[in-house]
């Protein structure tokens, strides 16, 4: 059970309250020097079918991936056009326009990535974007993001509603704003807080929602989670500390301070499934990458990156430049940790569907949400 888990092993327990234990002062093992755990190999083997050395060739490659993808966009200029990996061959695609030189086609070859030519920049879509994120949406449209490897922006629509005259007033409107395809999603996008029940950590108000990661004086977390009644409580409901920040919807982000014995440690819990996973940086994993996501109600799951940049539409309204996921989740795993690697990612925050059929899920930025409050991330 967790508590007898929580008793033995100090170092999670607050790793789960997203400011729980004390930092380790002993030398690491060759484990946790090494760049995956046991635990998320195992994790992956099973929700990729992956075989253990395809799975720690696939981390391998998107490690790589992640730190090329800066010096290749900066290779690719103005006609850069997005950025994504492709599993299948292990490699990152920089997508550049038809008008891109001979010399930054060769200047992004030199990197090591695989070129491919799109008809718009990333600038242009980027844009398209912006001018949708203007227009007031129906419930029916989830979501909209930019689809770099089509080269335009998706608009999302609920299945069977595309018809609706809302939504056909939406649709002609984001035609105009630039590229616009038009997908159908199975649901509506909602947020995963639940109502309180005893077990996971932590609860503030009548929601539990779920830690996401440790920075130095407290944990960032989802702003949804935020009840506006200040105190937070842990999984054993002592007083954690109270949320310093948090912003819903517009963002979905929120920090919470730690003090009264509680503090923090750079993990996230693998909740028996995988070994507790360290906390290293914050590098951004490119579209397709695999990612795992830990949360108080489903524990831990695998997925992969679908998109960036995507506005969700809420019914309490949207939010913007969020990340889209192939990873289920449920109520309760709302604030958890998106984790790729040993990197930070960020913070759930809601998405359609279930554990037990599947789904959709879409997290936070960390970086953003260290960047707004000025925090800096906990890392081993």
């Amino acid at each position: 059970m967790r508590r007898t888990r929580i008793l033995r092993a100090g170092l999670a327990v607050l790793l789960l309250l997203g400011a729980g234990a004390t930092a380790a002062t002993t030398p690491a093992t060759a484990e946790e020097k090494a760049p995956a755990s046991a635990g998320l190999l195992t994790a992956m083997q099973r929700d990729f079918g992956l075989s253990r050395q395809q799975a720690e060739a696939r981390l391998a490659a998107e490690k790589q991936a992640t730190a090329l993808e800066p010096v290749a966009r900066k290779a690719a200029g103005e006609s850069y056009g997005g950025s994504w990996f492709e599993a299948d061959r292990g490699t990152l695609t920089v997508a550049v326009t038809p008008g891109a030189s001979a010399g930054t086609l060769r200047d992004i070859r030199a990197t090591g990535a695989t070129v491919r030519t799109v008809a718009h920049s990333a600038r242009q879509l980027a844009a398209t974007q912006a001018r949708i994120d203007k227009l007031p949406a129906p419930d029916a449209v989830s979501s909209w993001h930019v689809d770099q490897k089509a080269s335009t922006v998706v608009v999302n629509v609920v299945r069977g509603r595309q018809g609706d005259n809302d939504v056909r007033a939406f649709v002609a409107k984001a035609r105009k704003a630039g590229p616009v395809t038009v997908h159908e999603v199975a649901s509506a996008p909602t947020t995963f807080a639940a109502g309180t029940v005893g077990g996971d950590p932590y609860y503030t108000g009548n929601v539990r929602c779920s830690i996401g990661f440790s920075v130095h004086g407290g944990f960032v977390t989802a702003g949804h989670c935020d009840q506006h009644t200040g105190s937070v409580y842990g999984w054993d409901r002592s007083y954690v500390g109270n949320f310093q920040g948090s912003s819903f919807p517009g963002d979905d982000y929120a920090w919470v301070n730690v003090g009264s014995g509680w503090w923090t440690v750079p993990v996230v819990l693998g909740w028996g499934t995988v070994s507790d996973q360290l906390v290293r940086g914050s590098n951004v994993a490119p579209v397709g990458s695999s990612i795992c996501r830990s949360g108080s109600t489903t524990h831990w799951h695998c997925g992969t990156v679908l998109a960036m940049n995507e506005t969700v539409n809420y019914s309490q309204g949207a939010v913007y430049q969020m990340t889209k996921t192939s990873v289920c989740a449920e109520p309760g795993d709302s604030g958890g940790s998106f984790i790729s690697g040993d990197q930070a990612q960020g913070v759930t925050s809601g998405g359609w569907g279930n554990c037990s059929s599947g789904g959709e899920t879409w997290f936070q930025p960390v970086n953003e949400i260290l960047n707004r409050y000025g925090l800096t991330l906990h890392t081993y």
